[in-house]
């Protein structure tokens, strides 16, 4: 299983993730990203487990401040 994780604090909203990757992405009211059907973040890191990295990739590599982690 893979893993994605956001730095919620380092977003600075941009929207790249949720252009390439609007699968795993979104831009909530805070106009920051979040990860879609995360509940909860630790030390405002959110973290989902996916089957399939899919589009994730693309969206951590055009991340502007790098926020967007893929774990294998």
């Amino acid at each position: 299983m893979a893993k994605i994780k956001l730095e919620t604090e380092k977003c600075i909203g941009c929207g790249s993730c949720h252009a390439l990757c609007s699968k795993f992405f979104e831009i909530k009211e805070d106009g920051k990203s979040h990860i879609i059907g995360v509940q909860n973040s630790v030390n405002k890191i959110e973290e989902l487990e996916i089957d399939k990295i899919d589009c994730a990739k693309q969206a951590a590599d055009a991340c502007p401040v790098q926020c967007i982690h893929i774990e294998n």
